[in-house]
């Protein structure tokens, strides 16, 4: 007898999680780069086959949520408010990560988990991949709602800048005011914000 979708949708989210958590714990417990694949696949009490059916790699047991990212940025162009440009409704996307990012501080384990990521190549490489990877989906959501064509190099380069400027509020005093400067040069253009140059 076939087990109900719902239940099943349960299991594999549980697996996936279990198998976060593993690697969660191995890599801050001993370094990313003593444990293997295997290593957290027996943690979670799994097959290495069934770990690779939820994880495209080593790299992706660190990060997760990556799917849920790319949803939430193109949900942000298209579920924006009536009137709200779309570098302004990027611009909030990009604050309400930034509150996120600091409720995650607050975890005992976010500063182990940093550091990991920024003094392991492998991962600092893969996370700005990954953040980066999302620039068709989202130059896509932009193109659809200018209703301009795919291929529409402006929607790609504000798609590009837009994920890119996450790191700049991330790293900046007052993410606030960095984020209206950076959105605002996209919305706005140079010469509007620059106009002697």
């Amino acid at each position: 007898m076939t087990e109900p979708t719902g239940r099943r949708e349960r299991k594999k989210a549980q697996t996936r999680q279990a198998l976060a958590d593993a690697a969660l714990e191995l890599f801050l417990e001993r370094g990313y780069d003593q444990v293997g694949v295997k290593d957290v696949a027996d943690c979670a009490d799994v097959s290495v086959t069934t770990l690779f059916k939820h994880f495209s790699g080593k790299e992706a047991l660190v990060f997760d949520q990556a799917d849920d990212l790319e949803a939430a940025l193109v949900a942000a162009v298209r579920e924006r408010a009536p009137g709200q440009s779309i570098p302004r409704a990027l611009c909030e996307h990009v604050l309400l990560a930034q509150q996120q990012f600091a409720v995650h501080r607050e975890d005992p384990r976010f500063a182990d988990f940093s550091r990991m990521v920024q003094e392991t190549p492998a991962l600092r490489d893969y996370a700005h991949r990954l953040w980066t990877r999302h620039e068709a989906a989202l130059a896509a959501a932009i193109a659809e709602a200018a209703d301009a064509p795919a291929d529409d190099v402006g929607c790609v380069a504000l798609a590009r800048f837009a994920l890119e400027a996450r790191g700049l509020v991330q790293r900046h005093a007052d993410p606030r005011r960095a984020a209206d400067e950076v959105f605002g040069l996209l919305e706005h253009g140079w010469a509007a914000s620059h106009p002697a140059t």
